[in-house]
């Protein structure tokens, strides 16, 4: 992205959010390359960046584990491996392993299902491989411990064999000439000691002529002396001797390793670099958790529909002081392209151009911003930016001429894709020729296509904006009972600057105040003091808006829960009749098997009966109950004359009548509330409450 002026970046104070993501890197690559943060144009790159920051925010958020714990920093041997004849170390090595082992985990990680659920981190490995060759080299020279292993080359072997097979005769006669010392008395405090390398008796200083061998050295206070004994000097310079051929065999054993391994430099730069990427993106998601910052939709035009953003660093600072960020939310667009915004000075004018500045260049430089994810984005390749005084002490111009100079740049460079931010338009001249030029320079900017915002006190360019197509005003609310700034901005109309309301509520006499309003033309006084209440007038329509909102919200959340009532009340009056349905289709049911059971006995009572003719009426009466009620009358009266009634509990044996029936039976078990009573060979489940004790009578009565 091109950027005017020069110190545009710091202006907007992304050089802050640049150090901020610096503080989150681990790697030395990723904080070069947060140090150097492009703003980049090209859309499919920006939604590159962007997607892999987002999907790396998912894996934080989710507590995911993504395996990039090895922070690389061997860049320069790396750059070595690459350089013919060198040579690097052990520890050297174990570093590149500890490279390959993060990059075997990285690809494992990403297999067939991540690779799409998170395409754009995928992105990073999928034109490169994973080389098993390189840590199988590593691995059969230096061991777990980053030692040249004894069976690296059968000349190391031998070597290490022969040193040790020395350094165990060299101690066992060092022991024996220790244990003569302390015998005659010349050992000091510590027995032994060690002097370039070599294993020295530490005796006091006055024998040290009764001892043979080497002195090599004594201590500060020449008390005590150290003396290679005799008899271990020869075996010493063995020992000393193989050490040489071992460093020597070491030294060519790395070598080659390191000429093996050259093969895989630029491969092994590559990992690095992948390592690296992820630490820097990590960081980018690690910064937009912190700032709360989300994903928009990005779009290839240039449109800004921002929907509940914040300034990035005041949204920290707020978080930090427990304070409330006030959200912005505008859309320009092709219709309406620049914005002019009026108010009181410190009504947050200023803050709101740098929140929309900030965001662009933050967002196509591949991070996240403070924003819903419902806004929306669009990519410009030039942004201009005149905030502040712009007096220019080098060139010897005022503030004025200054921003005349800005002014000139601006109309000749801006285009479609071209964002502009203006900061008191026109201020530091003549109001009526300032406003004049500031007109034209607008109604150019206008002409170009561009989108920007642009802040002024001018009365006439308010009056531009509501008859300017593609020009559009706007206002920072204001509290002019507490004055106070309520850092909000109202889209759609011009605000007052509230010159007068400032002065009065802060105690200018008001014999002053009067004189200045004699001093402003009429129309020019009677129209802020027309902005002002109409400014008042709006704040409160839209609490009376906000109001009626809540209680619809009110309304329809009861709504809601009468429906729910409703459905309620419905489903219970279905229960209902449906278990009287069933109560109905029960008592059918158990008419129905009454009758088949009366049915089946009826006919074991026909097989068995010698007349016929009655059980063949019983039968008839049974299927065709057609003077059911007659006959049960009969029966009842039959029954009357042949039992009485007595008032006993139904109990095992007794003779009852079935009310239902008018037929006698006898009690043959009683079931909690039921009773199987036998009539005539049939037996029959029967409710308690259904029958009467009888007895027969007496032939007397």
């Amino acid at each position: 992205m091109k950027l005017y002026p020069t110190n545009a970046e710091s202006q907007l104070e992304f050089d802050k959010i640049k150090e901020l993501l610096k503080g989150f890197c681990q790697s030395d690559y990723a904080k070069e390359k947060a140090s150097k943060l492009r703003v980049h144009t090209k859309i499919d790159f920006i939604r590159l960046e962007v997607g892999q920051t987002k999907e790396f925010k998912g894996i934080k958020e989710q507590g995911l584990y993504f395996p990039n714990d090895f922070v690389p920093t061997i860049a320069k041997e790396l750059k070595l491996l690459s350089i013919p004849g060198s040579l690097l170390t052990e520890d050297q090595f174990m570093q590149i392993k500890r490279l390959m082992e993060s990059m075997e985990k990285i690809f494992r990680w990403f297999d067939n299902e991540r690779r799409q659920l998170f395409p754009n981190l995928a992105y990073v490995i999928q034109d490169s491989y994973y080389e098993k060759t390189i840590i199988e080299l590593i691995d059969s020279t230096i061991d777990e411990y980053g030692h040249i292993r004894d069976n690296a080359t059968p000349e190391l072997e031998k070597i290490r064999f022969q040193l040790s097979k020395k350094r165990g005769e060299l101690r066992r006669v060092f022991m024996k000439a220790i244990a003569r010392m302390q015998r005659a008395g010349y050992t000091a405090d510590i027995d032994e000691s060690f002097s370039n390398g070599r294993r020295v008796i530490a005796i006091f200083s006055e024998h040290k002529r009764q001892v043979k061998g080497i002195l090599h050295g004594e201590s500060d206070s020449r008390r005590t002396s150290y003396i290679e004994p005799e008899e271990t000097v020869e075996l010493n310079n063995e020992v000393y001797a193989l050490e040489s051929e071992e460093q020597a065999e070491v030294t060519r054993i790395l070598r080659a390793l390191t000429s093996k391994m050259s093969v895989y430099a630029s491969l092994l730069a590559t990992y690095h670099q992948f390592l690296g990427l992820y630490d820097f993106i990590e960081a980018k998601a690690s910064l937009s958790l912190e700032m709360n910052a989300d994903l928009p939709e990005i779009v290839d035009k240039a449109i800004l529909d921002f929907k509940d953003a914040y300034h990035p660093l005041l949204y920290l600072y707020n978080k930090k002081s427990n304070k409330k960020t006030i959200p912005l939310s505008l859309k320009l667009d092709e219709d309406n392209r620049i914005l002019i915004i009026s108010g009181p000075n410190a009504g947050g004018k200023t803050v709101t151009m740098k929140t929309i500045g900030l965001s662009q260049i933050m967002l196509q430089s591949g991070l996240l911003v403070p924003m819903s994810p419902d806004s929306k984005m669009g990519v410009f390749k030039q942004l201009f930016i005149q905030i502040g005084d712009t007096q220019s002490l080098e060139f010897e111009l005022s503030t004025y001429s200054s921003h005349l100079t800005n002014m000139k740049y601006f109309i000749e460079n801006a285009n479609g894709k071209t964002l502009f931010f203006i900061d008191e338009l026109g201020s530091g001249s003549d109001p009526n020729l300032g406003g004049a030029f500031a007109e034209v320079i607008l109604e150019e900017l206008a002409r170009r296509h561009s989108i920007g915002l642009v802040t002024t006190h001018y009365l006439n360019l308010k009056v531009m904006a509501n008859k300017t197509k593609g020009i559009l005003n706007g206002a920072m609310a204001f509290d002019e009972v507490h004055l106070q700034p309520k850092y909000q901005l109202i889209l759609g109309k011009p605000g007052s600057s509230y010159t007068f309301s400032i002065a009065e509520r802060i105690g200018l006499p008001q014999n002053l105040i009067n004189r200045a309003r004699k001093l402003v033309e009429e129309d020019h006084f009677r129209l802020d003091k027309l902005l002002n209440s109409t400014e008042q007038g709006l704040q409160q329509l839209d609490k009376d808006k906000k109001d009626l909102h809540k209680l619809i919200r009110e309304n329809e959340k009861l709504k809601k829960e009468l429906a729910v009532t409703l459905d309620k009340e419905k489903h219970s009056q279905r229960v209902e009749l449906l278990k009287h349905q069933n109560q109905i289709t029960e008592e059918r049911m158990n008419f129905l098997r009454d009758t088949e059971r009366k049915l089946r006995q009826m006919i074991v009572d026909w097989r068995k009966s010698d007349d016929k003719e009655e059980a063949i009426q019983n039968i008839y009466k049974l299927l065709f109950p057609k003077n059911e009620k007659v006959l049960a009358q009969k029966m009842s009266k039959k029954l009357r004359a042949k039992y009485e009634e007595v008032h006993e509990d139904v109990e095992i044996g007794a003779k009852v009548i079935l009310k239902k029936s008018h037929q006698v039976g006898e009690v043959q078990e009683i079931r909690g509330k039921r009773a199987i009573v036998k009539i005539g060979m049939l037996p029959m489940n029967v409710n308690l409450e259904d029958l009467k004790v009888v007895k027969e009578k007496s032939l007397e009565d």
